[in-house]
């Protein structure tokens, strides 16, 4: 228990003025952008990145990390209304919440959803508290092939966990490997895919290439969906739950909490696949399942719940072993590298008041979001009136302005240009952004790691599997990559006996005669 005391000074650094004020505009940032169906914490993350560059690093990364955690409640407003997932993992929510929102219940199902997240998120940071320093000190073993091992099992679990066709996410995460190698050679010094142009030589920067993806991409296709939008009701009212609700959906909020803590940590994991996992559960709990997609409190309180805890737990490996779970925590890692932090074992030791800063902000922003989500639902009604084709052209000038001022360079915006085009045509064909940004972030740690272990191994590949984390890690890979596989090959050889049986059903079923 020796990083209580590091823990306890943590609230010092969050309750500086600056630091607070930052946290509470980070909440307000998220909860409004969440409201913005099609744009996401990712996105807004992405395109306030140039802006953390004159801000002190703790609280950069506070504001941040109130954006992401103030998003996943604001996704939850336009679900309910609208029948619109302002983000990902409120895509679950839309089947109970909007029909709650049918019977008059709009406001029972808001506050739910606003108590489900606080408690979610808030059972969330103790965990965060009291694990990611144990994690922290096993990392420590961690060298050269661990981290290759662990980088390698980290992009093949975001490709084939993440959402959406399988095969598409590796295509997309292969691309963003492709990307990460563009540039000089730091062992050799060969310029590699750079095609003569002197801006590539020290590779494509992280910042055009997460802000064309998921800012400029983002706004161009949400303005292609936002038309089929349905119209914002004109109030929300009764919006605290009553005893009864309050009674029926704790169960759901207490194992939405566990469910998304440990569902966050995973690569790969994260608050959309929390959300959807947390509604399976309930609606196979329930005694009577029919109810689920007609208005159950439990299905929007169990998904709600589940997403906040995984948004924050999904911060333990980001800030202990270096490797983001998912696409915004590589946007958070990017911060990070910006800033001069690198993420990993030793930030506890080395940087503790920016570490323990980041984690106990999470308190006070989570208690934040609770007193204003309520209070602001009326507010947050309004600004869904507010046509796309008016805040779409000032997102993307704001955009452009943060790419040049990142070098005063046309090149950048015309990165953000190209990536923003690769963007929207990826979520227009089913290509998720997620996969190809987090394995971008990862490639040069990937190859690095990968040179080094083979420098130490003196090109004998079999010295990862002599140390027993990295042959563990590269073990966990194999199954992954194999499961579908095999999966896929049982069903397979299930579908003709199925019909063969279902042949010989018929064969068997009598004929009445005509009489």
């Amino acid at each position: 228990m020796d990083f209580l005391q590091p823990a306890l000074d943590g609230f010092g650094v969050v309750l500086q003025p600056t630091n607070l004020l930052y946290c509470l505009m980070g909440v307000v940032i998220g909860m409004l952008i969440g409201v913005l169906p099609g744009l996401g914490p990712a996105a807004t993350i992405a395109i306030l990145l140039p802006l953390t560059y004159g801000i002190e690093p703790v609280t950069a990364i506070i504001m941040l990390a109130g954006i992401f955690y103030g998003a996943q409640y604001g996704g939850t407003i336009t679900s309910v209304l609208l029948r619109l997932p302002g983000e990902a993992s409120s895509v679950v929510t839309v089947f109970d919440g909007y029909m709650m929102a049918k019977q008059g219940r709009a406001g029972t199902a808001l506050g739910i959803a606003a108590i489900g997240s606080f408690i979610g998120g808030t059972v969330a940071i103790v965990g965060l508290t009291f694990l990611a320093p144990v994690v922290a000190g096993f990392a420590l073993d961690f060298g050269p092939p661990e981290y290759t091992a662990l980088a390698l099992l980290g992009i093949l679990l975001v490709a084939t966990i993440s959402n959406g066709n399988k095969a598409k996410a590796l295509i997309a995460a292969c691309f963003g490997l492709l990307l990460a190698t563009v540039g000089r050679d730091v062992f050799t010094g060969a310029e590699r895919l750079t095609f003569g142009n002197l801006n590539l030589a020290d590779g494509i920067d992280f910042v055009p290439v997460a802000m064309g993806l998921f800012g400029l991409g983002e706004i161009l296709h949400n303005l292609e969906e936002r038309h089929r939008a349905a119209k914002a009701p004109d109030k929300v009212s009764n919006v605290w739950p009553s005893r009864a609700d309050l009674k029926q959906s704790s169960g759901a909020i207490g194992r939405g909490s566990v469910l998304g803590f440990f569902l966050g940590i995973l690569p790969g994991g994260g608050a959309t696949i929390s959300s959807m996992a947390a509604y399976a559960m309930e609606k196979k709990r329930a005694k009577q399942p029919e109810r689920f997609g007609r208005g159950a409190v439990e299905g929007v309180a169990g998904p709600e719940t589940a997403n906040n805890a995984a948004a924050t737990s999904s911060f333990i490996p980001l800030l202990t072993l270096g490797i983001p779970a998912n696409a915004t925590m590589a946007l958070m890692f990017g911060a990070l590298l910006i800033q001069g932090v690198t993420p990993g074992p030793q930030l506890v030791q080395q940087d503790p008041e920016l570490f323990w800063g980041v984690v106990n902000s999470m308190y006070i922003g989570n208690i934040l979001l609770l007193i204003m989500s309520i209070p602001l639902i009326g507010i947050f009604v309004r600004i869904l009136r507010v046509r796309g084709a008016i805040l779409a052209p000032i997102t993307v000038l704001i955009t452009m302005l943060g790419a040049y001022t990142i070098n005063n360079s046309m090149f950048d915006v015309m990165l953000v240009v190209v990536f923003g085009a690769v963007g929207y045509l990826m979520k227009k064909y089913g290509f998720e952004p997620g996969p190809l940004v987090l394995a971008f972030v990862l490639g040069s740690l990937l190859e690095s790691n990968l040179r080094r272990s083979l420098l130490v191994f003196e090109g004998d590949a079999s010295g990862f599997f002599t140390r027993p984390i990295s042959a563990t890690l590269l073990l966990l890979f194999v199954l992954v990559a194999v499961l579908p596989l095999v999966q896929s090959a049982v069903r397979r050889r299930r579908s003709p006996e199925s019909s063969a049986e279902s042949a010989d059903d018929a064969d068997r079923t009598p004929v009445k005669e005509n009489a």
